[in-house]
């Protein structure tokens, strides 16, 4: 395998295969925080404006807002169980093919 110095890391960014792997996971990415980012502020802005409906009993002192706050620890570990899943099935099939195809050209001097 050749060694990190000897990649020329201008061709590699340059290549059509990264620049590919660059935009899907980019807005795969940002596809999740966006998610993400408006599900966590459903929370406070739910509480603040609609207070009625996090107030709604579900089974003895647990309500609408104490569970649905909860389930953001179900949703953090559903977005990195959903990245892990594109990662190793897309993102890293297509950084493999990269890889080997740099390490299979001559070393730069």
């Amino acid at each position: 395998m050749a060694d990190v110095k000897d990649v020329d890391w201008d061709a590699v960014m340059a290549d059509s295969r990264f620049q590919s792997l660059r935009r899907k996971k980019t807005i795969f990415l940002w596809v999740l925080m966006v998610f993400s980012m408006t599900y966590y502020f459903v929370l406070p802005l739910g509480a603040a404006y609609f207070p009625h409906v996090f107030q709604i009993k579900i089974w003895g002192v647990l309500n609408v807002g104490l569970l649905f706050a909860l389930s953001q620890f179900v949703v953090a570990w559903a977005v990195a169980f959903c990245y892990e899943r594109r990662a190793s099935g897309q993102f890293d099939v297509l950084a493999k093919e990269i890889v080997v195809a740099f390490h299979q050209q001559e070393p730069r001097r």
